[in-house]
């Protein structure tokens, strides 16, 4: 695996990261948000947040959280392949948890592919427990999703 020579700073999203996050989700989620969709969720939606990891100018990760009143909704975590398992997730998942934390959020929900091990173990480290399933929620190959919360 090549070695990262850069420390990982993170910060709100703008719309200057959509382009670069873009990249990233279509090349980590088989069923990836069109771009429209994303620039939408960073630059509009007022219940949306999100973080991008940066390698100098280069984003090289991003996380968004939905919050409604109590509840958060973690829409997405996605590290460039290169970047993994250098704890940029775990940070990540930090920082959208102590955000809720902050909007006086009382649980986080999040759904993973079942066959997503490296996700749910990640998810489990932090605190998040299997919840319930959604049968045959992935429209690429009918794959259940797992619901995962944590109470804060």
């Amino acid at each position: 695996m090549e070695k990262v020579e850069c420390k990982i700073q993170f910060k709100t999203a703008d719309s200057s990261h959509v382009g670069q996050m873009h990249e990233i989700e279509e090349s980590v989620f088989p069923v990836p948000w069109s771009y429209e969709s994303l620039a939408s969720d960073v630059c509009e939606h007022e219940i949306a947040v999100y973080v991008v990891g940066l390698c100098k100018d280069e984003v090289v990760s991003y996380a968004g959280l939905w919050h409604v009143l109590e509840e958060s909704h973690i829409t997405n975590i996605a590290v460039k392949k290169k970047y993994r398992r250098i704890g940029i997730g775990k940070k990540m998942i930090k920082i959208l948890l102590d955000t809720a934390r902050e909007l006086d959020v009382k649980s986080v929900t999040l759904e993973v592919r079942e066959s997503n091990v490296a996700a749910i173990g990640l998810y489990e480290k932090a605190g998040f427990f299997k919840a319930n399933r959604r049968k045959k929620y992935y429209t690429d190959n009918f794959e259940d999703a797992i619901i995962m919360n944590k109470v804060l």
